[in-house]
Formats: structure tokens, sequence, C-alpha cells
């Protein structure tokens, strides 16, 4: 394996909506150098990679941001951070029209207007959103793309008792490479965390999921390695999805107005309420009741609408089109039945991710965070990201010239690559009576003990204390086995680095899962040992990897617009 050793003012891990944007911002520095490293290639990475068909932040007329704040609040139960919320909302309708210059198409009516879904979103045709932020990334003559590359590790310095980025490490996932990159500044964009739990679907379909199966919570598992502090794994994310095919269910339930309704035809989303959380969990009571199946009410729809359907699906979902066709019975003739998926984290939809000052720096310093990656704002969706993205790259410039980076390396880092070279080398080496596992079969070893122990599907999301103990343990014992996983190329050393990511992930939702003593939010972390709400719980609960065990932190609710980190 070679050896290429790179340095830069600022390194972007992660070529997704928000890497990409931040790239796009950073352009303008004419004097700060940029790397964005991509394990897969930027033109088609991330959750925007198939593209979209509605842009889900959007300030409509007669509406501020703080409508949106309070939206997204209300929807979390409190446990947000308004300072995040905010600054993301005041930029939502800029970068949204910074994308339309960049050629994204967006629906207008017959006076100009943009069309919206909704008061918080309006409709695009949205297949080469990506495309075209990553040619505006490539575009940037300062900045450097770096596809194929997997970052598995960041490299940091202590100084004063507190930790300080440096770099980081990491591997091509086609040639033979292995990679040091220092810089002063690192941005992770990598996306939240997907494949945790058992899936819907089993065998070849294991990987129709709702958030893409390349997000392995890589950026977090860097993080938590690093002792960067992270807020709210316990909020995870679980989708109401189209049974089977995983497809969108806002596109009917908005586009079409359908309501939730059983077997026997009774609408129930008012019962169990409209949040998020709560259809998810009114359509898993029903089940549960015996009154399932659960559907969107769709059928009796007009041919006009079930057309527009079949042209949304398209766009994002096509499975659910073609399966509407193959069936030859469309949702106008048929209601659409619905589940939910299995959890995931993701601070784009929930609050899960990095602990961040208002700039978007981690307790890491010089170690910042974008997009789904960054906890404390949820329902930030596409253009929330970007405006991260943006405000990220603002921070990080002014950090690089305010000379806050650390300017001399340590020689021991030397050491710790030589290390981290010498691990991928191991993986390679080995043969195969050395390895008595696959990363297929711990990833799925994982997946059971998290849908069983957790609050998975088979579990209806429920959890308990003597469950999550368990499931501590096992998830302990498989982390033990990563050592002696064999690769036989670089693609397997990838697969090994993406367990060992979603492990390390699995590790911290389990404690933060046990430290939240309620059910604060319905599905998403239902507690069956602490059913109900607590005025107790109406704080950030955190957590930082010390020695090797998970330490959770409370804190109290951020107030103003802006924090920095106090400890």
């Amino acid at each position: 394996m070679k050896t290429e050793r790179i340095s830069t003012d600022v390194l972007i891990i992660g070529g997704g909506t928000a890497g990409c944007y931040a790239a796009i911002k950073l352009g303008s520095e004419k004097d700060i150098s940029v790397v964005i490293a991509e394990k897969a290639n930027i033109s088609r990475s991330g959750c925007l990679a198939s593209g979209v068909n509605a842009l889900n932040a959007y300030i409509t007329s007669g509406h501020k941001p703080e409508d949106y704040v309070e939206y997204a609040s209300n929807d979390a139960e409190g446990i947000v951070r308004n300072d995040l919320l905010l600054s993301i909302c005041r930029r939502l309708n800029a970068v949204t029209k910074d994308l339309e210059d960049r050629g994204l198409v967006i629906l207008k009516d017959e006076k100009g207007n943009y069309v919206s879904r909704g008061w918080r979103n309006i409709k695009i045709n949205g297949e080469n959103i990506k495309p075209l932020l990553a040619k505006g990334a490539r575009e940037q003559k300062n900045v450097t793309i770096l596809n194929h590359l997997n970052i598995t590790d960041l490299a940091t310095v202590k100084k004063n008792g507190k930790s300080q980025v440096t770099g980081a490490y990491g591997f091509s996932v086609n040639e033979e490479i292995f990679y040091y990159i220092e810089a002063k500044a690192v941005l992770i964009a990598t996306g939240g965390a997907a494949g945790l739990y058992r899936p819907n679907n089993p065998g070849f379909s294991r990987h129709k999921t709702w958030y893409p199966p390349f997000n392995t919570g890589a950026g977090y598992a860097m993080g938590i390695l690093s002792g960067a502090e992270m807020t709210t794994f316990e909020m995870r994310f679980i989708a109401l999805r189209c049974k089977d095919t995983i497809a969108p269910t806002g596109t009917i339930a908005q586009g079409v107005g359908a309501k939730q309704v059983n077997s026997k035809g009774e609408i129930y989303e008012t019962k169990y309420g409209l949040k998020t959380s709560e259809r998810c969990w009114g359509t898993v009571e029903e089940n549960l009741a015996g009154r399932g199946p659960c559907f969107l009410a769709t059928k009796g729809i007009s041919d006009q609408a079930q057309e527009d359907l079949y042209k949304a699906y398209l766009n994002m979902a096509p499975s659910q089109t073609l399966k509407w066709l193959e069936n030859g019975i469309g949702p106008a003739s048929e209601n659409v039945e619905i589940e939910g998926t299995e959890p995931y984290i993701v601070g784009g939809h929930t609050a899960s991710g990095f602990w961040l000052d208002t700039r978007r720096e981690s307790t890491v310093k010089g170690l910042f965070a974008a997009g789904d990656v960054a906890g404390g704002a949820p329902q930030k969706y596409v253009t929330g990201a970007l405006a991260e993205g943006e405000i990220a790259a603002e921070s990080i410039a002014d950090f690089i010239k305010e000379g806050r980076a650390e300017k001399t390396i340590p020689a021991n880092l030397n050491e710790e690559a030589e290390k981290k070279f010498a691990e991928y080398k191991a993986h390679l080496s080995k043969s195969e009576k050395e390895s008595a596992f696959s990363t297929e079969e711990i990833e799925e070893a994982m997946q059971k003990i998290m849908d069983e122990y957790a609050g998975g599907i088979s579990a209806n999301y429920r959890y308990n204390e003597s469950r999550l103990l368990l499931a501590e343990k096992k998830i302990a014992e498989l982390e033990s086995l990563l050592s002696s996983l064999r690769a036989k190329d670089m693609d397997d050393l990838l697969r090994i680095y993406e367990v060992r990511e979603r492990l390390i992930v699995a590790k911290s939702l389990i404690a933060h899962l046990k430290a939240r003593k309620e059910t604060r939010w319905h599905s998403f972390g239902e507690n069956s040992d602490y059913p109900n709400k607590s005025d107790d719980g109406l704080c950030y609960v955190n957590s930082v990897l010390e020695e090797g065990k998970i330490k959770i932190i409370r804190r109290p609710l951020v107030k103003g617009e802006k924090y920095e980190h106090q400890n």
C-alpha cells in the first residue's frame, strides 16, 4: 500500500449537500485551500443522489423564520437548539434562490410565484440537484476533489487539556493508497446513520431503506472517537412510508390531501396527533389494536391527481410507480398501505448529531459539522443543510484568518498515522483461517440485536432498560470481533470500517436511550419503563467517549440567538 500525504487549509469530509455547498462558499476565499474527501463520487453521492421533488424548508409569503423555528420546536417537543434553527431559517430563501440561479427547476404559478405544498415547502423538478451542486464545487479554483477516498479517523492533538483537530486518515476505495491529510480545520458533512437496525425487507431488498444505506454514521463515529460531544441520539427518526417500496408518504398526504385510515376506513391520524413521530406511533397502535393494516386514503382521487402521483414518484421513488403499474391498480382505485421503517440517526430530521456552538464548531477545536451530521436543528432538510454548510464555511474562514488553527503538528501524529496504516494492512493481510466471520455476518447480528433489544420494528419500537443492557453487552461483543476481519481488497476494507462505524454509533445510541428516562417522542423514543413525558426530561441528553466508555452529560436548554461552548 502506497502512502500519500496531503496538506490543506480545510478538509471537508463528505461531498453531499452540505459538503458541496460549503466548498462552493469557500471558493470565494482564494487564499484558503480546500479538499473534499468523498468515498463515492460527489456527482451522485449523499441523500440527493437520485433527486428530490420538493424543498421542505422554505419561508413562504406571510410567514417569517421564527414561524419555522416554532414549528420545528413543537414537533420535537422542545428539544431543539433555537439558535441553530434561527440561523438556518434566516438563510432558507436565499439558498433556494441560489439553487435556482444554478439551474434548479422550481415550479411556478401563472404569476411567477413558487408553487407551495403547504406553508413551508415548495415543489421542484430536482433530479439534477446533486449534479448542480457538484458542478458548483468543481468550478472553485481553490477546491480539490478526491473521490473514492474513505476517511476513517480524525487526527487530533491535546493542548491545555482541550482536543484540536489537525487532519484525518483514510484510504482509497479503488487503489491501495493510504492517505494522511493535514488540515487547519475539518468540516464533517458525512450524513447520518442507516443500517443500525434490521430493515423492513430481507435478503436482496434489505437495502431498500428510507435513508441511503451508504450513510453509515461515519462522521458520528469519527467525532465520538475523537472525544467530541454528541447530542440527542435518543431522538431517533422513523419514517412513515408506503409498504414494501419504502417510498415517501408526504407526497400523497400533502399532494392529494390523503388521510391516514385503518382497515375499517376510520381516520385515526387526529386521534394520536399530527406531529412527525405521532403519525408513525398512531399507525403502530392501530395495528396492535387489531385495526390494521393502515392506509393513506387515496381511493377516489381524480385521474389527473393519480397521473401527478405517478410522475412525482418516478422522480424520487420509481419502485412505487412501477408497483402501481405492474399491479394494474393505481392510487385512485385502491388506498396505499403504509408502515414505519427501522429507526435511523439523522440530524436533518431530528436533533441528533454533533453538539455545536452557533458557528457550527464542535467541542473539538477546529472540527465543524453541517447537515445531517449536525445536531440540535431538526427539520432542516435540503435547504437547511445548504444553509448550515454556508454558515460552517463562513466560520471556518474566520477560524483560519484569525489564526486559531494549530500551527505546530506534534511528531507523535506521524506515529499515529503509522499505526493506522498498519491497522489497514493487518486487515488486508489476514488469511481466511484467521477470520471466522464476515462483515455481512457481523452487520446482520448487529441489526438483529438492535431490532430485538433496542426498539426496532419487531419490538414495535419499544425498549426498556433490561433489554438495552443486553443490547449494550452484545454490541460490545461484536466490537471485539472487528480486529479479526479480513479484507480481500480495498472494497472489503471499506465494508469493515462501515460496520465499525455502525457499531460505534449503536453503542452511543444505546447509552442515550438508557439515559432519557421518559417517552418524549412516541415511537422515536418509546421507553416502556417510562411511558410518559417528564418535566425533568426538558434538557439535552449529551454524551462523550472517555476511556472507552460513554459518559452522559445533561445540559439545560439553550436560550438566545448565540451559544458558545462553556466546557
